[in-house]
This record gives C-alpha cells, sequence and structure tokens, in this order.
C-alpha cells in the first residue's frame, strides 16, 4: 500500500513538472520548499519495510463469544397476569373420595385399612399427609394403585390407635 502510495506521489510530481515545462500552468508551479517536502515524504515511503498485519496466535480449539454487560431484568409489566396459587395439589385436591365397595369395607373392618381414590399425580407422602389433616389420624403405611380406568386408588393403612370404622 505504501509502495502504491509513494509511486502515486512520484506520478504527481512528474505530471506536475511536465505541465510546467510547457508552460501550461506556471503561476501553478510548486516553489523548491514543497518539491523538497514533497520529495522526503517519497523517499521515507519508499525506504520504509512495508508492514503486514499479525496474525492472532489461538490457544484453545473453541471459539468463546466475548463475556459482555448482562443487567438485571427490569419488566415493565407482569408477563403473566395473575400469580399461581402455589400449591396445586392441596389436601382437597389430592383427596377424591372414599371407596364404598364391599372389598373396601371388609377392609375397613379387618384390617383397619381406608380405601380413597386420589389425584393420579398425588404420591404417597402426600396422601398420607392430607389424610392426616382431613381425618385427624395417623397412617402407618399407604399402598397405591393405578386402576386399568387411570385412576388412582389409595390403601391407607393406620396405626393401633386408630380405628377405621371411627373415620
Amino acid at each position: 500500500w505504501l509502495k502504491w502510495l509513494a509511486a502515486l506521489a512520484v506520478a504527481q510530481l512528474q505530471d506536475l513538472r511536465r505541465v510546467s515545462r510547457s508552460g501550461l500552468a506556471t503561476d501553478m508551479a510548486p516553489k523548491k520548499s514543497e518539491k523538497k517536502a514533497d520529495a522526503g515524504k517519497v523517499a521515507k515511503a519508499v525506504k520504509s519495510s512495508v508492514s503486514r498485519k499479525v496474525k492472532k496466535v489461538r490457544t484453545k480449539v473453541r471459539f468463546y463469544t466475548p463475556k459482555t454487560l448482562t443487567k438485571a431484568r427490569d419488566p415493565k409489566y407482569p408477563r403473566k397476569s395473575v400469580e399461581s396459587r402455589g400449591d396445586k395439589l392441596d389436601k382437597y385436591r389430592i383427596i377424591q373420595c372414599p371407596v364404598t365397595t364391599e372389598s373396601a369395607m371388609k377392609k375397613i373392618e379387618e384390617i383397619n385399612t381406608l380405601v380413597f381414590l386420589v389425584d393420579i399425580n398425588a404420591t404417597k407422602p402426600k396422601i398420607k399427609e392430607a389424610i392426616r389433616q382431613l381425618y385427624d389420624v395417623q397412617c402407618a403405611k399407604v399402598n397405591t394403585l393405578i386402576r386399568p380406568d387411570g385412576r388412582k386408588k389409595a390403601y391407607v393403612h393406620l396405626t393401633p390407635d386408630y380405628d377405621a370404622l371411627d373415620v
């Protein structure tokens, strides 16, 4: 680039000399001090070495995006119009209804076990807690199964302190 610039400067100087010799533009001829300055610039450009861009040495295999400023969120309006209710599986949603078939009654009388239809997403600890809150009884253990119609059934075995007939 510098060589090209030097060649351009030399060509312009030659054009000026040619014009001044032919007498077309005698009043526009450069002064001696200007000639010396231009010649000095050209000489400097020719003598200096052409610098090339240095390639960046990469030490890692992957490209990483630079860490930029991340501002904290400052929303102008809430994205949801109503806040969530919190726990959607409350005690009334977990225990749907008791089962009152003959086999369920037999379990109540003989092995101190209550049978309920419960929410499909209810876990055994949540069923245990819901029974404790609703009926004020302690559960020894809870067995669950999913019926062929897709509903979950829970067998709640009570501790010996409590009688299933009273509940």
